[in-house]
């Protein structure tokens, strides 16, 4: 069993159960102070705690995503691996020295709702570690392959690539188990209001359990040449993906939504569209991201959209900010629309739009309803 499988945290939940009701059963029993009825209630209350340890141990990587897999745990760290070029690659991962390879991380064998079936017929869902030649950061990724990918008679086709970031703290198993990115892109792509898209999920949290927003820290991690620079760079690798920024959107929610349009705003060169559900538009301070900017006013003056847009020229890039009037942050979010639309108005090579839910919350309750219009939106944004 996977360690984020839910078999394993059902089977010790089970493990917990029964011990309980053993220990309540068989206690009466072993109530004479001697060493074996001593020895048999320290056994069952060491049982029925160390169930408990563990359920509650899972549930906390769970939700962190400090570790995906039992290698993860066991044998921290991967191998730092070359590039190699496969430019007419027909699915499936190069093995070798490469920058992207095979992997069984994430457990996606607890996702019951992926399409079954050939590849060609429904397309392909694989799990694959990308280690970066720029950061020498290491992560592991899902990626959807269309089933138009594995069509003879477009062996030579390059396809849109859709970015799909998740929030913080969190897995990149989320995308598919909370928030049904690939399952929702799937039934858009039949029903033809998404053009055939290879789909990339990916988490934020390259350093747990650090926040890093997807920037650069000075002297820490460089996650933002991760996304900008290597995840593209191993990608284009082992798939047959577009070139132009136009084949390249970027899309999250939450922390990922705000990691989405930075990227987009400060990468142009490299991605053409983001579209961000929930985000927050500069880069906050916390407990879980620390001083990410070394207290450089400049640099965070850099990596603050609304400072971006009101004092350098405006990237040739289209953007959606998705949220809800009754969101905490819906204030923010409008003042910082109606900046970007003013800005739209004045150069036509930039394009912002918004879409408001009448209600919901910071959850995946809301993400789920707001997915379906934001990933065809996005699918109409790339090239």
């Amino acid at each position: 069993m996977e360690l984020t499988s839910d078999a394993l945290m059902n089977s010790l939940l089970a493990l917990g159960s029964a011990a309980l009701v053993i220990t309540l059963w068989i206690w009466p029993r072993l109530a004479r102070q001697r060493p074996l009825p001593v020895l048999g209630r320290m056994g069952l209350l060491t049982l029925t705690q160390a169930a408990v340890l563990a359920v509650l141990a899972l549930s906390v990587n769970n939700a962190f995503g400090f570790y995906t897999s039992w290698d993860d745990l066991l044998s921290p760290g991967g191998t730092k691996l070359a590039l190699t070029s496969n430019e007419n690659h027909e699915g499936g991962v190069p093995a070798g020295g490469a920058l992207l390879t095979p992997t069984n991380e994430g457990g996606m064998e607890s996702i019951g709702d992926l399409p079954r079936g050939a590849p060609e017929e429904v397309g392909k869902v694989e799990s694959v570690r990308i280690t970066g030649k720029a950061t020498g950061l290491s992560d592991q990724m899902f990626v959807y392959l269309p089933p138009e990918y594995f069509d003879p008679k477009l062996g030579l086709t390059r396809f849109p690539v859709l970015l799909t970031i998740a929030g913080y703290p969190g897995t990149t198993l989320n995308l598919m188990k909370e928030l049904p990115v690939v399952q929702t892109a799937v039934g858009l792509q039949r029903a033809g209001k998404m053009q055939p898209t290879i789909v990339v999920l990916a988490s934020p949290t390259l350093t747990p359990p650090r926040n890093t927003e997807c920037v650069d820290a000075p002297g820490g991690p460089r996650t933002e040449t991760w996304f900008a620079e290597d995840v593209p760079e191993a990608l284009h690798s082992a798939y047959r993906i577009g070139r132009s920024p136009a084949s390249w959107g970027v899309f999250g929610y939450s922390t990922g939504g705000s990691c989405a349009l930075r990227l987009t705003m400060r990468h142009p060169a490299v991605f053409g569209s983001a579209g961000g559900l929930h985000a927050e538009f500069k880069v906050t301070e916390d407990q879980f991201t620390g001083d990410l900017f070394g207290g450089d006013k400049a640099l965070a003056e850099q990596n603050d959209l609304a400072w971006r847009l009101q004092n350098l020229p405006a990237p040739p890039v289209s953007t959606l900010v998705v949220s809800t009037r009754k969101d905490g942050e819906y204030p923010q979010t409008a003042q910082f629309v109606e900046l970007a639309q003013r800005v739209a108005a004045a150069n036509p090579q930039f394009q912002a739009e918004s879409m408001y839910l009448d209600d919901g919350g910071h959850n995946f309750e809301t993400w789920v309803r707001e997915l379906p219009a934001s990933l065809e939106w996005m699918g109409h944004h790339l090239g």
